[in-house]
């Protein structure tokens, strides 16, 4: 099994505490199954079972659609099994795929696993891009490539993303003899990374006592990669992490604002971390619309409503997940319906009002459930604008099927090091003796 990654981390906090509107924090799932439904995936009480296979809190009987869902359908009754981190819940995932048993209906795949299931799996997958009122045009462009094969499959449909933003602390900023405004805080940034460091600069000469600039190094990293076009590996599936210059140039900026104490020592989704946002010890972080309800799971009293968002230097996605209907389900046909049902414009929006999953269909974002929505911590700023104006310039990143080894082992195992003394070039050499030795495995 594998170990436990920052980004597998990463998910499972997207999971767990996606919560825009009602700033809920999810509950632990059981890593067993509910008590709903036949065990078996066949017939109870005469209506057809269709098991799904997920992980973590991804919402949808929350938002209830499932009994939307069976009141539309009354032979038809939806039975959730849910395992509570990614990093269980894949690795059993790819052994069911491998032997082509044990599968639910239904399987779920966060994004940074998705390049390896498509490359590797999708024999076992069903063509939803086939299903019956499936349109490509409902989502966006880089979501729907993300789970197509190079001969035209979709074998997966796309529910959240997490286009990326910069949430600040207002009241910080202006203690620190900076804008303010999120307008006028994006301007300070707008196109290049390398000013977004350069404001952590100003922040840093009139920092309010015990603050830094950014939370956490392997985080600032995250974000600046996730605007690439190109990162870990090329549009053929070439590894070139080592040698994409942008790879490096970002790995060196990063370093730069550790080196220069402007951002918290700390790894992300880390106790230590946890503290650092309960003490209001940074001023701005890397932030998709799922971290607005982490902040707040964290946070003090003191803090809700000081927060706004403001646009990152260049638009980046971090998070998402898909639905898969493997080949050996039981009920195929019921489940492709189901799939394509969950994942429609409308539901997305549901989904978004009440669990605060930023939807992957661009037809959501003019609907009043985006328009309007808002949030405790950043109180009357217009997120769902400002995000879904974010998800229209994501670019279409490739994604290689050890993308989360490569990016854990650069933060994990190289960024952070900075912080603790050792040079940039220290660093990347750690990071890449790691993670090569991880992707001989």
């Amino acid at each position: 099994m594998r170990a436990r990654t920052r980004t597998a981390t990463r998910a499972v906090a997207l999971a767990a505490v996606a919560t825009l509107g009602a700033g809920l924090l999810a509950g632990c799932a059981d890593d067993g199954k509910n008590s709903s439904g036949s065990s078996d995936g066949g017939s109870s009480n005469g209506k057809t079972t269709i098991t799904m296979g997920l992980f973590g809190t991804m919402g949808f009987k929350e938002a209830g659609l499932y009994t939307e869902y069976e009141k539309l359908h009354p032979n038809i009754k939806i039975q959730e099994n849910v395992t509570e981190r990614n990093e269980n819940y894949y690795p059993a995932l790819v052994n069911h795929l491998t032997t082509n048993s044990g599968l639910m209906d239904v399987q779920a795949v966060e994004v940074g696993n998705i390049a390896e299931v498509v490359n590797t799996q999708a024999a076992k997958l069903e063509d939803l891009s086939k299903v019956s009122g499936v349109n490509k045009s409902d989502w966006l462009d880089w979501k729907w490539q993300q789970a197509t094969t190079q001969d035209g499959q979709t074998i997966g449909l796309g529910t959240d993303i997490g286009p990326m933003g910069i949430c600040y602390r207002k009241d910080l900023f202006q203690k620190a003899g900076l804008p303010s405004d999120r307008e006028a805080v994006g301007k300070l940034w707008a196109g290049d990374w390398n000013k977004l460091v350069g404001v952590g600069e100003q922040y840093k000469k009139k920092a309010p006592n015990g603050t830094v600039f950014m939370d956490s190094p392997g985080g600032l990293l995250s974000a600046i990669l996730g605007s690439e076009k190109t990162k870990f590996y090329d549009s053929s599936g070439k590894v070139v992490y080592k040698t994409n210059p942008a790879v490096r140039a970002d790995f060196n900026l990063a370093a730069k604002a550790a080196q220069e104490g402007l951002v918290q020592p700390q790894t992300q989704f880390q106790p230590a971390w946890d503290q650092t946002i309960a003490n209001s010890k940074f001023a701005a972080i890397s932030c998709p619309p799922w971290m607005l309800g982490y902040l707040k799971a964290k946070s003090g009293k003191d803090a809700v409503g000081k927060w706004d968002v403001a646009a990152a230097p260049k638009a980046g996605n971090w998070g998402g997940s898909f639905l898969t209907v493997p080949k050996s389900g039981k009920h195929v046909k019921e489940a492709e319906q189901l799939v394509a049902w969950l994942t429609a414009p409308k539901q997305q929006a549901k989904l978004f009002a009440v669990q605060g999953s930023f939807p992957s269909a661009p037809a959501v974002y003019d609907m009043p459930a985006v328009q309007n929505a808002k949030n405790a911590m950043t109180g009357d700023s217009p997120i769902g604008q400002i995000f879904a104006e974010a998800a229209k310039s994501i670019p279409l990143q490739p994604i290689g099927p050890k993308d989360q080894i490569i990016g854990a082992g650069l933060g994990d195992n190289g960024i952070v090091l900075v912080t603790k003394g050792k040079s940039p070039e220290e660093a990347w050499k750690t990071a890449v003796k790691t993670i090569d030795n991880n992707l001989e495995k």
